[in-house]
């Protein structure tokens, strides 16, 4: 395995030059890596702009992994969302297809590269940012290069960059000036893999237990209990409106622009599940039911009411409610289009909720039977439950990707709940029928709005799924593709420290991103909807005997409880509103800066993580 070392100036060109010197040093560490410690010196009478680039060759026809930010091609050619892909031969900006591509490590969740082939697999980790900069990570390989990837130091994106743009922009790039005998040392890692795609999992444990060791913990703002009180007056506060009961999904940090902006202020609009809805609803009426708060108690039954009370000709939840156009489909240009995986998570949170209250909801029970006999009706042979049905036929309109997989966790909690075997049986065909998009590394379709794009939270789907299977038909196999989706999903949560602008806001107040979890190659951005696993991530350690998994979810936990508004006024927020997104990186805004609203389902998974980190057995001696 050999690695190459090349300087290069600000467009990319190779530097020829008596100047320079490098030195390489390569050092076995155990069986897989190699500690790699790279010297650059530079001798020339004038300053100059350069940058060093690590290249090693890597197996033909390739897998590629970039953590949280590239997984193989890294978007199917159906996607309907434009974001970067990867196709031999090709160079295409406005639709964001190359056969190389390079970016700037905060984009990814580790900075490492990987790459397989038949034979076996080779990565290359630096850190995110070194003496020379931000650091950058590559791809790449075409009819006339062989497969090679590298990191950039500092980093060089190509051959566009993508921004959240529906199209290639032009590349961000940084260079290091140069002063006469000045010197830098770089360390890296390589690493060889077997030909096993899943073989990324050690290394990334490996690199994260590196950065715990080298660096304390993030330090939350607040602790659980205050966690709890703030996120729920926040939801019932911002997002809770009355006549008919719902949870608005936005509420804007200025109130008095939200007023003058009206349907552009406060996004007047919920999902029954995923953004708004059912989940975060049962999150504070459990806080309510807990603290002894009849308000609460009162609003999150009231939603759930709302919910439940309205099904489609088809039997099903509906996708949307609008305060101008009432009950609607999910958020697709297909007419009619109800999608999977929100409905199933509806119908998962509404079993939780009639399993954790004291008093009898009928309109709840019979909401969410019909729910689970629509999906009984609409999963085939093979175990597909479908990602898209018409909310007037029930017609199965797609059956693409895993956004039916949320189902097998609620067919699990249904069988629990209800004893009906065919529940049972209908979560086992479903959890061998998607088994293979989590051996694959192949888990997409989970949200609306990215279409087959690989995210977290198809990660979050995937432990629902597994651990509840194995709760109900306790097997070696469904505990094996419990951790295998929990290891993908923990591949998008950020193991280091993004360095910010001290002037940005996030830089000013310390912002940490690690334990965060980036949304998705599509969503450069970090978000805390992970927390809505947390259970079944402690649950995994304790099946398990592998820490590792409770570990990720006090630290995701950690992270989250840093931008939670204690008072109005807080980073110009109101109490107890959280934001949807820090930019950690060049998309959709400003690296530093959040996004200046609240979102209802960033304070309901911020509650739901809480509520069971106060109650749940698994978790309560955990260390927050």
């Amino acid at each position: 395995m050999h690695l190459n070392v090349v300087l290069e100036t600000v467009d990319g060109s190779p530097i020829d030059s008596p100047d320079w010197r490098v030195e390489l040093e390569v050092t076995p560490v155990g069986a897989d890596e190699r500690a790699v410690q790279l010297r650059v010196q530079y001798d020339g009478a004038a300053p100059a702009d350069a940058r060093v680039r690590l290249e090693v060759a890597a197996p033909d026809a390739p897998y590629w992994l970039i953590p949280g930010l590239f997984y193989g091609a890294n978007r199917d050619p159906a996607c309907a969302r434009l974001y970067p892909r990867y196709a031999p031969g090709e160079l295409d900006a406005e639709n964001l297809i190359a056969d190389r591509w390079a970016f700037r490590a905060d984009r990814a969740a580790t900075p490492v590269v990987f790459a397989w082939g038949e034979e076996g697999g080779v990565a290359l980790s630096v850190g995110a940012t070194t003496s020379l900069g931000l650091s950058g990570l590559g791809l790449g390989a075409g009819p006339d290069r062989p497969a090679t990837i590298w990191a950039s130091l500092p980093y060089r994106e190509e051959p566009f960059s993508y921004v959240g743009e529906p199209r290639g922009v032009e590349p961000l790039a940084d260079c290091h000036r140069w002063e006469q005998g000045e010197c830098h040392e770089i360390q890296a890692s390589l690493w060889t893999l077997p030909a096993d795609r899943h073989s990324y999992a050690p290394v990334l444990q490996v690199l994260r237990d590196r950065e715990r060791a080298a660096h304390p913990p993030v330090t939350p703002w607040v602790d659980i209990a205050d966690a709890a009180e703030l996120t729920a007056y926040g939801l019932w506060r911002w997002h809770y409106r009355e006549n008919p009961a719902v949870l608005i999904e936005t509420a804007l940090f200025d109130r008095e622009l939200a007023g003058d902006l009206g349907d552009r202020g406060d996004r007047l609009a919920m999902h029954v599940a995923w953004v708004s809805g059912i989940p975060y609803a049962h999150a504070l009426l459990r806080h309510g039911r807990r603290a002894g708060n009849p308000s609460y108690v009162e609003a999150g039954t009231a939603v759930i009411d709302h919910i439940t009370a309205n099904l489609t000709p088809a039997g099903t939840f509906f996708g949307t409610w609008y305060a101008e156009k009432g009950w609607k489909q999910s958020w697709t240009p297909v007419p009619g289009g109800l999608h999977a995986r929100t409905l199933a998570e509806a119908t998962l949170f509404t079993l939780r909720a009639i399993a954790a209250e004291p008093v009898e909801h009928p309109v709840w029970r019979t909401a969410a039977l019909s729910n689970l006999e629509f999906a009984l009706a609409a999963q085939d042979a093979e175990g597909n439950f479908g990602s898209m049905y018409h909310l007037e036929t029930g017609e199965v309109l797609s059956r693409l990707g895993a956004a039916g997989l949320t189902w097998v966790g609620a067919m699990a909690e249904a069988y629990e709940l209800f004893g009906d075997e065919r529940f049972r049986e209908a979560a086992r065909r479903g959890g061998r029928y998607y088994a293979s998009f989590v051996r694959d590394e192949t888990l997409c379709g989970a949200p609306e709005d990215v279409d087959l794009a690989p995210t977290s939270e198809d990660g979050y789907a995937a432990l629902f799924a597994y651990v509840g299977l194995h709760r109900i038909d306790p097997s070696s196999e469904w505990l094996a593709l419990a951790r295998h989706g929990a290891d993908w999903m923990l591949t998008f949560r950020y193991s280091y420290d993004v360095r910010f602008d001290p002037e940005t806001i996030l830089g000013a107040y310390g912002f940490r991103s690690r334990g965060a979890d980036q949304a998705s190659p599509s969503n450069q951005h970090l978000h805390n909807y992970g927390l809505i696993c947390t259970a079944e991530l402690a649950t995994l350690s304790a099946l398990t005997g592998d820490d590792s998994y409770a570990t990720s979810a006090a630290e995701h936990l950690r992270f989250a409880r840093q931008f939670i508004a204690r008072h109005d006024g807080d980073f110009n927020a109101r109490r107890g509103m959280v934001t949807e997104r820090y930019y950690q990186t060049e998309c959709f805004g400003p690296p530093g800066a959040l996004l200046t609203l609240s979102h209802s389902w960033c304070i309901g998974v911020l509650l739901l993580a809480t509520e069971d980190a106060l109650t749940h057995p698994e978790l309560t001696t955990l260390t927050w």
